[in-house]
């Protein structure tokens, strides 16, 4: 069984963090690219919370990811 609410909490606090990032350092967007496909390892071994067992990866952390880029995407700081 799919739990939603550690997915939509982690892509609404993800996406409001991701609304505050400031680009000082210079990123460009295959950075943020290389960035999203490291978070999707590390969740890939992190591996799912204790007692979810619909997929073998982090759901919350792969959705706080999206919610990163798409706050950074859509405000563009």
């Amino acid at each position: 069984m799919f739990v939603w609410g550690p997915v939509i909490i982690a892509l609404i606090i993800g996406f409001i963090i991701g609304s505050r990032l400031k680009n000082k350092v210079g990123l460009t967007f295959s950075s943020f690219i290389v960035v999203f496909i490291a978070a999707i390892l590390f969740a890939w071994q992190y591996g799912q919370f204790p007692y979810y067992d619909d997929f073998n990866i982090a759901t919350p952390f792969v959705s706080a990811a999206i919610g990163l880029l798409l706050g950074k995407l859509v405000f563009d700081r």
